[in-house]
């Protein structure tokens, strides 16, 4: 899933890492080193994602992400900061922000939280388009929380819903564990790479004709699950 993201950090050696690992994901990236800036490119063309540090000159991000709520822009903004206190979680995310990471932090989950966001955001767009993901004969409706598998409904929880939809909007793509419990935050009040598991199996229960020899929901060994529509599967396995 490519996209047009804004990096706004004024480290330049940081600000590089970030466009290093965001570029090998095949994301387009714009890299500016101050709050008005962020603000100028923010409010240019149509970018996906702002990846925003808090303290920067001439505006910092928290006023950043404030002015554009107020403009009602719609990017995901995802916030770094050294600021590790409760307090400027919660003030960041009440003024608007997506996602928050405190510094020092990992590039591998950096991107991971980037490709959660896009992935909500793209589910988010589907919501308000109206637009049903498909996989073969799987549907997902995220307006109307609705699954069906060959016409028929499937009755899923929040979880299941929420880690469907997600491999839904990217299907053939490899999940690992650690991005779909990224997808269930909030939703599993305590959560493992058990939780995950359980959330397959009994997906697997509802979507698959033979949940013990899933066509759809695939295990990738050493890896994590991702979702294929089973024709497509069949169709490969025959030219091989």
């Amino acid at each position: 899933m490519c996209a047009n993201v804004i990096v706004a950090e004024d480290d330049a050696k940081q600000a590089e890492l970030v466009r290093r690992y965001l570029e090998r994901e095949g994301h387009a990236v714009t890299v500016v080193s101050d709050g008005l800036s962020a603000l100028e490119q923010a409010r240019q063309g149509s970018p996906d994602l702002l990846v925003l540090d808090v303290m920067m000159p001439r505006a910092d991000g928290l006023d950043v992400v404030r002015i554009l709520r107020a403009e009602e822009r719609q990017l995901a903004v995802l916030m770094l900061t050294a600021r590790a206190t409760e307090d400027d979680l919660l003030l960041g995310l009440d003024l608007g922000a997506d996602d928050y990471m405190t510094k020092p932090y990992s590039p591998r989950e950096l991107m991971a939280r980037v490709r959660t966001l896009l992935r909500r955001t793209r589910r988010e767009g589907a919501r308000e388009d109206g637009q049903v993901l498909r996989v073969g004969t799987l549907a997902v409706d995220p307006a109307r929380h609705e699954v069906s598998v060959d016409g028929v409904g499937v009755e899923c929880t929040p979880g299941e819903f929420r880690v469907l939809s997600a491999m839904a909007a990217e299907p053939e793509r490899v999940f690992t564990r650690e991005q779909l419990l990224a997808e269930l935050h909030g939703f599993d009040r305590y959560i493992s790479s058990r939780t995950v598991d359980v959330h397959i199996m009994n997906l697997r229960k509802k979507i698959e004709r033979a949940p013990r020899r899933p066509v759809r929901l695939l295990t990738v060994f050493g890896v994590g699950y991702k979702l294929m529509d089973p024709l497509k599967g069949a169709l490969r396995a025959s030219a091989r």
